[in-house]
């Protein structure tokens, strides 16, 4: 005997009933939330916190702009977080239109590729610029690292090469991203592009492919630098610092691509109301609400990382500090001043500079400063203080003789690469300008 099962079709048929009533109603509150003042007066209040409390964090490095090499790239890092949360609160408000976050998007999208290109330049102005790392890592071996995927590279020594590889890696991501955004705008005047879309027919797919390569091969270059150099960087504390910009960069893209799985599966669908919304543009609401939440906690977390009251002057205490707006002003703009960014990508990319190291003197003058230099620098300081000996002037003259035997030994144990670049740079009668100078150099 077989064993029969019975079915009640009306319990089925109120079972399905129920589900079909109760799903509509939950997408309709979902999608109305994203419409609805409370959403626009929730995010304006993350949004605005987050930019109140970065705009103060950036005046304080302003009024204290005292290691202008650094700090103008991080200035230009912690812009991120006024720039992602103004946008995005922007378009939510213009979220009853259709598409139009499409073009608040290509304008984050620009700036995000800008940010891991501004991170890498930071930790190069921490070890004194390109010549410095050169003259540290030169010789060295790559290890092998199943972590930071250097398998291949093992055993290989460190050449003027692998630090143009990381810094074009990063700066490939800032040209890939904007153009990628721009062929966004393009694709959708022509109905070509749709958030979520994965179909071959559609641009969405191709341009995500595109962006998910560039940025991994952007992270990589930093994951790359980060490997030579980490024991010169350990004083700095890169890793809070590199994690807190990963975590935005990724947290943004990664759950973007989330959200466009969900519409793909059906989770979050289009809105049939007063204002038709394709799933793409409620997908991209989502991703604007949670944004604006996210840039609260990152203006607080880039507080942390990157202080302040690193680059206070001693000298000069708070309470006699007196700091214009006019000098302020200049700050920013020097800061804003896309000049070294450009010089920067020629150099990287240009072939006839491929093999050269850039050096610059402001930062290497006084350390590789020649043995005659110094010798007067010490006599000079040795006459002064003989002026003001008493009784104990013998004794005193010899004391500051045997801190001059120390000073000549220790201008005699330089290397011979710090040596020879103290003499180039002794023959550069331009300390304005950054130079260049190729392996031979040192031959």
């Amino acid at each position: 005997m077989s064993a029969t099962s019975t079915v009640d079709p009306n319990a089925t048929s109120v079972t399905s009933a129920t589900v079909e009533a109760t799903m509509p109603h939950l997408r309709l509150l979902n999608q109305l939330f994203l419409q609805s003042v409370s959403c626009q007066v929730i995010t304006g209040f993350f949004a605005w916190a987050a930019l109140i409390i970065t705009a103060h964090h950036i005046f304080l490095h302003l009024t204290n702009y005292n290691v202008k090499n650094e700090q103008k790239w991080i200035i230009r890092l912690l812009f991120i977080v006024p720039i992602y949360s103004f946008d995005s609160w922007l378009s939510l408000l213009f979220f009853n239109n259709d598409y139009y976050y499409v073009y608040f998007n290509a304008v984050r999208d620009c700036f995000e590729a800008f940010v891991i290109y501004c991170f890498l330049s930071l930790c190069y102005e921490y070890l004194g610029g390109e010549g410095n790392i050169m003259a540290e890592i030169r010789g060295k071996s790559i290890e092998h690292s199943y972590m930071y995927f250097t398998c291949c590279l093992a055993g290989r020594g460190y050449t003027i090469g692998f630090l143009r590889f990381c810094k074009q890696a990063t700066l490939q991501f800032c040209i890939i991203k904007p153009l990628m955004a721009i062929l966004i705008l393009i694709l959708e005047a022509f109905g070509k592009y749709h958030d979520g879309d994965f179909s071959p027919n559609g641009g969405y797919l191709y341009i995500m492919l595109i962006n998910n390569v560039s940025i991994t091969l952007a992270l990589y270059g930093l994951f790359l630098f980060y490997f030579a150099t980490k024991n010169m960087l350990k004083p700095y504390n890169p890793v809070i610092k590199f994690l807190t910009i990963k975590s935005v960069i990724f947290l943004t893209f990664w759950q973007g691509v989330l959200l466009a799985l969900l519409e793909k599966i059906g989770v979050i669908e289009a809105y049939e109301g007063p204002h038709v919304l394709s799933a793409g543009t409620v997908a991209a609401g989502w991703q604007n609400f949670i944004i604006c939440i996210e840039m609260f906690f990152a203006s607080i977390a880039l507080r942390l990382a990157f202080p302040h009251t690193v680059y206070l002057n001693p000298s000069r205490p708070t309470t006699q500090r007196v700091v214009t707006m006019q000098s302020i002003s200049n700050n920013l703009k020097e800061t804003m001043n896309p000049k070294d960014i450009m010089h920067d990508a020629i150099h990287n990319f240009h072939p006839n500079y491929q093999q050269y190291t850039q050096y610059s003197p402001q930062v290497l003058s006084i350390e590789n400063m020649n043995i005659d230099e110094r010798k007067e620098g010490m006599n000079q300081s040795q006459m002064t203080h003989q002026e003001g000996l008493s009784t104990n002037s013998v004794s005193g003259s010899s004391a500051n003789q045997s801190h001059l035997g120390q000073t000549q030994q220790q201008s005699d144990n330089l290397s011979p690469i710090s040596t020879q670049i103290g003499k180039l740079l002794k023959k550069n009668k331009d300390n304005e300008k950054k130079f260049l100078l190729n392996d031979e150099d040192f031959n």
